[in-house]
């Protein structure tokens, strides 16, 4: 791929040497999927790096009881550090992806990554620093999982949809918190007889947003 104009999409990989750039341009190749697509599944061997260009996917964790639980979302300008992580440690998938919106995706073969790890200074910092960032993500996920009550973690992602009408069904706020629909369904129905949302077929209306502030800092 001689074009290298997505690098933009990530700026301080504008600065990379021109050994790395040939890389590139001979190995990248940029891919596309729908909504629905299985980007990797748990157990899967990983073959490649990739970064994305446009659209969102939800990286999950399945128990065996078929309970989903999200770990994070994967959107434009950013990498996956599942994906990282299986090409540092020349491991399998330990987790599952599927794409939420469309997504255009630069997908860079292991061979072609390891040789940018140990060439490119610029990559090899690009790389490490997102890598430090998404683990981080990862140990909040960890903290909220374990430390948070379940009413003030589901507090806290009606308040990160961002806006006060929250198109989700119960069973996506379940898989998203990693629990029951039946649960977050009771749990929804107390926060309604407090006044504190409103609730509707596929949605969630937020009444009072002070009071689910207050419960997910709880």
């Amino acid at each position: 791929m001689d074009d290298l104009k997505w690098l933009q999409h990530f700026p301080p990989l504008l600065a990379l040497e021109s050994s790395a750039r040939e890389i590139l341009s001979k190995s990248a190749r940029i891919v596309e999927a729908p909504i629905g697509t299985i980007g990797y599944r748990e157990g899967g061997a990983c073959g490649a790096y990739v970064m994305r260009l446009a659209g969102q996917s939800r990286v999950y964790k399945m128990s065996s009881s078929g309970r989903e639980i999200l770990l994070y979302r994967v959107a434009a300008g950013e990498t996956c550090v599942i994906t990282t992580t299986c090409l540092l440690g020349n491991s399998n998938y330990p987790a599952s992806t599927i794409v939420e919106a469309p997504i255009r995706d630069v997908i860079i073969p292991s061979s072609a990554f390891n040789q940018l790890m140990i060439d490119s200074k610029v990559f090899r910092t690009f790389v490490m620093t997102n890598y430090g960032a998404l683990i981080t993500d990862l140990i909040v996920l960890l903290d909220e999982v374990a430390f948070h009550s379940l009413d003030a973690r589901l507090a806290k992602l009606l308040l990160d949809a961002g806006s006060v009408s929250i198109g989700r069904t119960h069973q996506l706020i379940a898989d998203e918190l990693g629990t029951a629909r039946e649960v977050v369904s009771r749990q929804l129905k107390r926060f309604e007889k407090k006044g504190w949302v409103a609730l509707g077929r596929g949605h969630v209306e937020i009444s009072d947003r002070a009071k689910l502030e207050k419960m997910a800092s709880s």
